[in-house]
């Protein structure tokens, strides 16, 4: 490896970083309404007529991906049957349900990405497995623990409204339903409502074009299990986006198009990833509890702990392993914050030389090899772990089109410009990504009314303020599932909704025991709790000198709105999975406040 001038790859990341930031942040991209409310349609299960429904459950959840599953499953763990999951999409999965590009895959090893292993009894074929498996999983789920009986699906939520006088959510959907919820809980996250890149002339492109997330397979050819694009063998195709899923499609688009160009704003870091199958003799040896085991461990190790074994051993915690090693290294033993942070810039710098050395090491091409080479720290984005993508630049047909961190400069209706050149085109796909730092109401498509006519937008005017990432005052028996507020833990975001469900349900069953209509947190709680994750500081995304990206609020300095949204628990995920099981498991639930019906 050659030598690293740490001061140089410093102002040379700041130079990357500076010809890309840009005023408009969040704004470049483009809301899918109006005519571009197309990209949104479910090109995979129809939508079937049904009566409208005005009955009641007891608990209901907004979302049908891992959030509601989670959260549906440990209900049901807890005695709780009357559970029903309401989902806009066809079916179960969520991201999954929607990402079936060719290509998708976890990129988190299957182990400790895909929950309930050993509830339903199922071993991962791969260490990464691919989109299929994961969609088939989220459907076992499901059917394990029958939260299909009492589903709504193709069914859009439009309103939900606090009704003081019963005690209840009264939830209203595109469906003309208005149910009736004792609880309600809300998982709509941030990776499901597609955005497009703002260029100029978008909307005037006349040949055939569609996000990612809804893939037209009719128009490519192949199937999402990974039958070749036999459709595109004499097409001009373009992809817009160089992210986690350009990094996984291309590799099956560069050999099957007439010419394809990748059109690249900044490159991502590309890490081996080792793929492998799971040997059915090995995993019959592992015990029970292994899954909680693996969770925890890979949760230490990827957050700067310690620990005798790596159990996953992946990229995630590869720097960890490193950071831990030059630590170590030290005489005498010393560490502290500025040592740690000292051995975190060290291996990051290792690392991202050693990515930067693999592209000159697997493209052929010197100008395309030295486009590809990310320059910045490995988390400023989304790190990417792919065997194939590299090589896809190989293929004669694949050209990529770097921008140099100025993104596309117009469409036409015959193809792509990029500094004054036209590139004709037949198709145009737009792996653009998801909406993430918009406001919650734009995101999840609906509002929330609580306690006096108070929406949910309104109450969070300056700034998501809850209990745990849970619990608001004024809205009672509401609870949300994401991972802000609490473990903030970004490498696996499915372990921060397991504890999410357990959390709920250890809540719901209590309030269920006592005879409580009403939960909700106190006021003092919820600003006791918030004015701890400030005075810590410690939040996502926390890297002013990254490149722009949805890491880092796209390389605007946030408002304090912003930063309040991004905040997790001080001490880290591994304190908080700790200290939130402590408090639900105290049976005390504090800063809680269980409730009969005003009279």
């Amino acid at each position: 490896m050659p030598a690293i001038d740490p001061v140089a790859l410093r102002e040379k990341y700041l130079a990357e970083r500076d010809k890309r930031l840009r005023v408009d942040g969040n704004e470049q991209y483009i809301e899918l309404k109006g005519q571009f409310a197309k990209y949104l349609e479910d090109p995979y299960v129809p939508q079937v007529e049904r009566e409208p429904r005005t009955d009641e459950v007891t608990f209901a959840f907004i979302g049908g991906g891992f959030s509601g599953l989670l959260a549906g499953a440990k209900l049901k763990q807890a005695g709780i049957d009357d559970v029903r999951i309401i989902e806009k999409a066809g079916d179960f999965g969520g991201t999954w349900y929607w990402n079936r590009y060719p290509g998708a895959q976890c990129d988190t090893a299957a182990f400790v990405y895909m929950p309930l292993l050993e509830e339903t009894g199922h071993m991962p074929t791969e260490k990464y497995v691919k989109g299929p498996e994961i969609l088939e999983h989220c459907r076992r789920i499901a059917e394990h623990f029958d939260l299909y009986d009492n589903a709504l699906m193709s069914t859009e939520v439009t309103g939900l409204t606090w009704d003081d006088a019963t005690c209840r959510w009264i939830i209203r959907t595109n469906r003309g339903d208005e149910m009736r919820a004792r609880f309600v809980a809300m998982g709509t996250g941030p990776l499901h409502r597609p955005k497009l890149p703002g260029i100029p002339g978008l909307d005037t492109f006349a040949g055939h074009s569609f996000h990612t997330s809804r893939w037209d397979y009719d128009y490519t050819g192949g199937d999402p299990a990974g039958a070749p694009l036999d459709r595109l063998g004499d097409k001009r195709v373009g992809i817009i986006g160089t992210g986690a899923t350009s990094v996984q499609c291309i590799p099956h688009l560069a050999p099957a198009c007439g010419e394809l160009f990748v059109f690249q704003r900044t490159p991502s870091s590309i890490d081996v990833r080792n793929n492998h199958p799971i040997d059915p003799d090995w995993f019959d040896t592992l015990q029970p509890g292994w899954q909680q085991e693996w969770l925890d461990n890979f949760t230490l190790l990827q957050t700067g702990g310690m620990a005798e074994r790596d159990l996953v051993q992946d990229g995630w915690t590869d720097i960890s392993q490193r950071i831990r090693d030059k630590l170590l290294a030290n005489e005498p033993l010393e560490l502290t914050p500025e040592a740690f942070e000292r051995a975190y810039h060290d291996s990051d710098d290792e690392k991202m030389t050693e990515i930067r050395a693999r592209v000159d090491d697997v493209v052929a091409d010197r100008t395309t090899a030295d486009a590809l080479k990310p320059w910045y720290r490995q988390l400023c984005k989304r790190p990417c772990f792919h065997d194939e993508y590299l090589e896809a630049f190989n293929e004669p047909g694949t050209h990529l089109v770097d921008t140099d961190g100025q993104g596309v400069e117009r469409i036409d209706e015959t193809g792509v410009w990029v500094d004054g050149t036209h590139y004709e085109l037949d198709c145009l796909i737009y792996a653009s990504g998801f909406e993430v730092g918009t406001e919650y109401a734009r995101r999840s498509g609906f509002e929330t009314v609580g306690r006096g006519g108070v929406t949910l937008s309104d109450y969070w005017a300056d700034g998501m303020t809850t209990l745990h990432g849970i619990h608001m005052h004024g809205f009672p028996n509401l609870f949300m599932v994401q991972p802000a507020h609490g473990a903030n833990l970004i490498s696996n975001i499915p372990h921060n909704l397991v504890e999410r469900g357990n959390t709920i349900a250890a809540i719901v069953r209590h309030a269920l025991d006592v005879g409580a209509d009403e939960v909700e947190v106190t006021a003092e709680a919820e600003q006791a709790w918030m004015e701890r994750l400030e005075a810590g500081g410690r939040r996502f995304g926390n890297q002013p000198d990254c490149t722009p990206g949805y890491y880092n609020n796209e390389g605007q300095t946030p408002t304090r709105a912003r930063l309040l949204g991004t905040l997790g628990f001080p001490e880290g995920p591994v304190a908080y999975f700790e200290y939130i099981d402590r408090w639900r498991s105290t049976g005390d639930f504090d800063g809680l406040d269980f409730r009969p019906a005003p009279r």
